[in-house]
Parts: structure tokens; sequence; C-alpha cells
């Protein structure tokens, strides 16, 4: 017979399958191989790591720590 940590862990199992399976993904390559923000190109390694990206690495890591410093 199951004990309620067994069925948690089942249903935590569950909702995270769930979720996995319905996370959202650009499904579409970024259209210009160009950082929007500074106009340099994006790098190949980027670009294969994810392709929806349209920034460079250096400015998403601006992008984010502004975001981090603005909530």
């Amino acid at each position: 017979m199951a004990d309620n940590a067994d069925r948690a862990t089942d249903l935590l199992e569950q909702r995270m399958e769930t979720a996995l399976a319905h996370r959202r993904l650009p499904a579409a390559p970024a259209a210009n191989d160009e950082c929007e923000e500074c106009g340099d190109e994006i790098p190949a390694a980027r670009r294969r790591a994810a392709p929806w990206a349209t920034t460079c690495i250096e400015c998403q890591e601006i992008n984010e720590r502004k975001r981090r410093h603005v909530r």
C-alpha cells in the first residue's frame, strides 16, 4: 500500500512531466545573425545552443542584469 509520501512523489513527477511537455520554446530560429542591441554578429555556438537568440551573449547578460535590478 502506498503511503502519502509515495503519492506526493508520484503527483510531483506527473506535474513535472506535464510542465516539461508544455514548456514554450521558440520554434523558429532568429531571422537575423546580428545582435539587436549592438549589431555585432551572434557567434555560431550561441546560435546552435539558442537558435531563437536575437542578442549576443554580452548584450543578453547586460539585459538580464538590468532586469534583476528593476524588480
